[in-house]
């Protein structure tokens, strides 16, 4: 058997190649484009803020489910005896902050 090739056959193999390494070049050429850099980089931006924004959503839901089970009873009553101490300690907080923020006042 003859690995031997013909002049027709190594000249389609060059044409193929060109071709195959057009492509690639085309291809790096869109890549490094500063236009296709700065979409992707909106789009990774877009989607980490999307991530982010879904867990902390998560984080708030969970938190206020967990606040509502405890200051309202399961058949939905309010629960006093834990509404009015959270009541007193915010009024409390309000108020300092009002107090303080008259004393920095000249």
């Amino acid at each position: 058997m003859s690995d031997a090739r013909t002049p027709a056959q190594i000249e389609a193999d060059i044409a193929r190649r060109r071709q195959a390494l057009a492509v690639t070049l085309d291809e790096i050429g869109v890549r490094m484009h500063p236009k296709t850099i700065v979409g992707d980089a909106k789009a990774r931006a877009a989607s980490t803020v999307d991530r982010t924004a879904g867990r902390a959503y998560v984080v708030v839901n969970r938190t206020v489910s967990d606040v509502r089970g405890k200051l309202v009873s399961p058949d939905g009553q309010p629960r006093l005896e834990r509404i009015v101490p959270v009541a007193l300690v915010a009024v409390a907080v309000v108020g300092l902050l009002a107090v303080s923020t008259r004393r920095r006042r000249p």
